[in-house]
């Protein structure tokens, strides 16, 4: 018989009843009977119930050992009482008397209970990981992980995608977040950056004449964490496409997610390809945001038209200094208490908003609070716009239009919960397409990229030359599933023509130019095919499917909040005489100072 095991703890079932089996797990719970002690044994793939009689010489050694302690055990199968049956457990039909006990590993006392969900602060959760990643959560949330990652690459290679590994130590890019650095010591005063994704390669590899490229890529952004993002690295489903449209990018991946989603979603609902697409201007004008969660059924509808000129003065007046009105329909709100619409309005005031007017559609007319500023032919036009019925309830949001349409999508998703209306047990997609190329920063009045500089134009160069940046669109888009950004892409610009135009608006000057994109500038000038691509997150899709709020909850070891781990303490201190190999002097800011900036 094998030393430590002849089975996993999840594997006994009834036909190994009288079958001598050694098993080896950590004590997972102990219930001690007076004359019985029953130690439940775990490992990676179950537990088993063993048992212990009071007149064993092992009984007491068995008593004294502390929860998480390793330990082998060995005997003979046997089947359980009826009445002791557990049909939650897959071993539950059976038990092992214990003839044999070996201590492999004492634990201490844990700083976190390991067979329970109770909940303990993330730092403790984060600073005894290994023990966090016992539990049988988060432990099914990592093997979910690598089974979805396993499925991905799968159904990549079968879609004709070819896997390539790119470079971890590159040049600095302009991605919309700060690069991490890393100096070179065989060459002073220079720096390497941990990419913060492989969108350079990825295209030079579309100019050397791969067609498919893909991989799950590890992405370095030095930038704040949230809960939908790890702060530090994250990991993609990076992949690229030569001699292909917008279109052809969508038709590739849409079946790679829809199949991956209906393989892990446990019976829930996924939108069938084609995904809907909505363009950027519709998404932000319907939903007030970027990234719709289409499993809530309403829709944003602009009103300005209605109170422009009107007797409500707060709008009509705002109206004629450039402010729109939004309005989100709630329906069937009639029937709801003066508490609802109390604390829907302190809820805005908390987002920042003075307030949410509201009307009542109701007895052919209209109730609440500016219901008599709303004539009968304004009340007409406010049902045709929104859609309202007969006990709908209409909620105003008043601003100028970027905050009108980012508040207006809160009261949408607010109202959506809050009455119930959001789709359960479903996974809904779409893409937002025709993103603006440019944006202006409203700090420093300059022009920059809204979202992936090396985007083709729509209109190419012509629209360069000749139009008004902030208007052009680019071939640019996000994959959205219920509400969560997965990934962005684009067709990318594989022009240099068109590159040092497009990066001239944003201040960049054509030396900068080359000095900054030198090598993939070089190989278009070689003659570079149309490409595009996209990356969706891996992290993200997993927490997805995981039901999970917080991405931490789908990441064996992630940092905390102020990108740390504390697990393995870093970032740390090095030595004086490394950072003098990497010709390095810190100038760190004084204890008085305060918090860095």
């Amino acid at each position: 018989m094998h030393s430590l095991r002849t089975h996993t703890c999840g594997e006994l079932r009834r036909e190994h009843i009288g079958h001598p089996v050694r098993l080896s797990g950590w004590l997972h719970r102990k219930r001690d009977h007076g004359n019985l002690l029953f130690l439940d044994v775990r490992d990676h793939y179950g537990i088993t119930q063993c048992v212990l009689d009071g007149s064993s010489p092992l009984f007491k050694t068995a008593e004294a050992l502390r929860l998480e302690s390793v330990i082998t055990v060995a005997g003979k199968v046997v089947p359980r009482a009826p009445g002791a049956v557990n049909p939650r457990l897959a071993t539950g039909e059976v038990e092992l008397p214990v003839d044999a006990l070996s201590v492999q590993s004492s634990a201490e006392p844990l700083p976190l209970q390991v067979n329970s969900d109770a909940e303990f602060p993330e730092e403790t959760r984060l600073r005894y990981r290994f023990l966090d990643l016992r539990r049988e959560k988060l432990h099914g949330n990592i093997v979910l992980r690598s089974r979805v990652i396993a499925s991905i690459r799968r159904r990549m290679i079968e879609a004709g995608f070819i896997e390539f590994q790119t470079p971890i130590l590159t040049s600095s890019s302009p991605e919309g977040a700060r690069d991490y650095l890393v100096p070179s010591r065989v060459h002073p005063g220079k720096f390497y950056a941990l990419p913060q994704a492989p969108q350079q390669f990825k295209q030079l590899l579309m100019t050397a004449g791969f067609d498919r490229y893909f991989q799950i890529a590890p992405c370095f952004r030095d930038e704040d964490g949230r809960a939908d993002r790890s702060p530090g690295e994250f990991y993609q489903l990076d992949f690229e496409m030569s001699f292909v449209t917008q279109e052809d990018v969508f038709a590739a991946i849409e079946p790679v997610l829809h199949g991956v989603f209906e393989e892990f979603a446990g019976g829930a609902a996924v939108t069938p390809a084609p995904f809907p697409r909505i363009p950027f201007a519709e998404a932000m004008a319907k939903y007030g945001t970027d990234k719709p969660d289409l499993r809530n059924p309403l829709l944003i509808a602009d009103v300005t038209d209605v109170f422009r000129d009107s007797s409500f003065a707060p709008f009509a007046t705002a109206i004629a200094a450039g402010a729109v009105v939004r309005a989100v329909p709630a329906p069937d709100a009639s029937g709801q208490p003066r508490s609802f619409f109390d604390k829907l309005g302190q809820w805005a005031r908390e987002q920042g908003a003075p307030g949410l007017g509201y009307v009542v559609l109701a007895d052919g007319g209209a109730k609440g609070p500016i219901a008599k500023f709303v004539d009968a032919d304004r009340l007409a036009r406010l049902g045709a716009a929104t859609g309202g019925r007969e006990g709908d309830a209409l909620f105003f949001v008043c601003d100028r239009q970027p905050a009108a349409e980012k508040l207006a999508g809160r009261v949408r998703a607010r109202l959506g919960e809050d009455l119930g209306l959001v789709e359960r047990n479903a996974f809904r997609f779409c893409w937002v397409t025709d993103f603006p190329m440019y944006e202006l920063n409203e700090d420093t009045k300059r022009i920059e990229f809204s979202h992936n500089p090396f985007s083709m134009p729509q209109g190419g160069l012509d629209a360069l030359e000749r139009s008004d940046p902030l208007t052009i669109k680019a071939y640019q888009y996000d994959i959205v599933c219920n509400g969560v950004e997965l990934s962005s892409g684009a067709i990318r610009n594989h022009r240099p023509d068109i590159m040092y135009k497009a990066f001239a608006i944003a201040g960049y000057s054509r030396d900068e130019v080359e000095a900054r994109f030198g090598g993939m500038l070089n190989a278009f000038k070689y003659g570079a095919p149309p490409h595009g691509g996209s990356a969706p997150g891996i992290d993200r899709i997993v927490m997805l499917l995981a039901g999970e709020t917080n991405i931490r909850e789908v990441i064996a070891f992630p940092m905390n909040q102020q990108a740390q781990d504390v697990l393995m303490q870093a970032p740390g201190p090095v030595p004086p005489e490394r950072l003098k190999e990497l010709h390095i002097k810190l100038d760190l800011p004084s204890v008085d100072s305060g918090r860095e900036s």
